[in-house]
């Protein structure tokens, strides 16, 4: 294939073709697909494109055109295909939040690419050069996609998403089978085929933010509900969360809405435009009685604290420990856990039930170093005859 030419597929643009397509593949062993979307200035993310690559050829399902795309979906849930594709985390979990899509065996490039020394997370391009020798260009990431009809630029670009997904599988389960590491990938993929992991607290980013650890009752309260509040409205009108209030000023607005709208409008931080459209809202917020429901979420908030020097330095030798087995077994040190997770560990509710803890992380790292993750104690450093000795000094 040429460098401008493009491979053969079909439109399908029509429930007819749609259901004849679902029809045609619905007893393939494998399936790529990728999906193409606008996310930007929307509450709800538009699903422009679905790209689909089989052993029956190639397939561009226009999903701003057909409205029942449930023949393709019931794919995406059939046990007995194989579906590939590259960083397909947000794809899977554009299609469970608003078409309630539980994807059943599954296989991410990306993820297997960090099982066999491949750092994570890896562009597609840079992966596909690597493996098969393949350079595709990557110039039509933030392109129009609602627009109609479709360039032929963007036609090349949405199929070589998927044209190459079975043969890059085929390469990356071969090394997964060398290094005996087939099972791991299994476990980490049974991850995203389960409902749970698409399930998101609504109060989640309210619940994060430091102020709940900072600021008096009546603020918290208050934060809780411009976050909602802040939430509906962007619902309401399709419109980004960001559209309706920037995150970055909400915490000056929690800690200042006591002094009153004229101390808010004052703020240069804060366009006072913004203050005298909503004042109102956000004065009714703040003076509103505390309810129930709202004492049992903020009894939800982790209480957080700095680490201490000590603790600092015993999470970065943790840090430092793991990657370097990592790196000595040829595996992405992200795909098991980043410093800022690792941080946190002791602030974790149910520690013992972290994706650290458990499955293949676990039996990786073993239980000794499992011990150590716990931070329940201080790790001391010394360098003795020619070595670097590291120890667990119990509190």
């Amino acid at each position: 294939m040429t460098k401008n030419e493009i491979p053969d597929y079909q439109l399908i643009d029509n429930e007819t073709d749609l259901i004849k397509f679902a029809n045609q593949n619905a007893d393939v062993e494998w399936m790529g697909f990728d999906t193409e979307f606008i996310g930007e200035k929307r509450y709800y993310t538009l699903l422009c494109l679905i790209q689909v690559a089989t052993v029956h050829g190639n397939y561009l399902i226009d999903s701003i055109k057909i409205k029942d795309l449930n023949p393709f979906f019931d794919l995406i849930e059939n046990p007995d295909i194989l579906k590939i594709t590259h960083a397909g985390e947000n794809d899977y979990r554009i299609l469970n939040n608003q078409y309630d899509v539980i994807p059943q065996n599954v296989f991410d490039t990306q993820i297997g690419a960090g099982f066999i020394g491949y750092r994570y997370p890896l562009s597609f391009g840079k992966l596909l050069d690597s493996e098969l020798g393949v350079r595709i260009s990557k110039g039509y990431t933030v392109t129009d996609w609602k627009a109609r009809p479709l360039k032929n630029k963007q036609v090349k670009y949405a199929l070589n998403d998927v044209i190459y997904l079975e043969e890059l599988y085929q390469k990356i389960k071969d090394q997964l089978e060398h290094f005996d590491r087939v099972e791991w990938m299994k476990n980490e993929m049974s991850i995203w085929e389960s409902d749970e992991y698409y399930e998101e607290d609504e109060h989640a980013e309210a619940l994060n933010n430091r102020l709940m650890n900072q600021a008096r009752t009546r603020e918290k309260v208050f934060l809780l509900r411009l976050f909602q509040w802040r939430r509906e409205r962007a619902k309401e009108l399709n419109y980004s969360k960001e559209m309706i209030l920037p995150k970055k000023i909400v915490g000056t607005i929690v800690m200042n809405i006591s002094s009153g709208k004229g101390t808010l409008k004052d703020n240069r931080t804060i366009n006072s435009k913004l203050i005298d459209k909503n004042w109102d809202t956000f004065n009714r917020l703040y003076q509103a009685p505390i309810t129930d429901e709202e004492k049992e979420i903020l009894g939800r908030v982790r209480k957080h604290m700095d680490l201490t020097p000590a603790e600092e330095l015993s999470a970065e030798l943790l840090y430092l420990i793991i990657k370097k087995r990592c790196m000595d077994s040829e595996i992405a040190s992200e795909l098991m856990i980043s410093k800022n997770n690792l941080k946190k560990l002791r602030w974790e509710a149910n520690f013992e039930d972290h994706k650290l803890m458990n499955g293949w992380r676990r039996d990786f790292l073993g239980e000794d170093l499992m011990d150590w993750l716990k931070l329940d104690g201080d790790l001391k450093m010394e360098m003795k005859d020619g070595k670097c000795i590291i120890e667990k000094i119990a509190k």
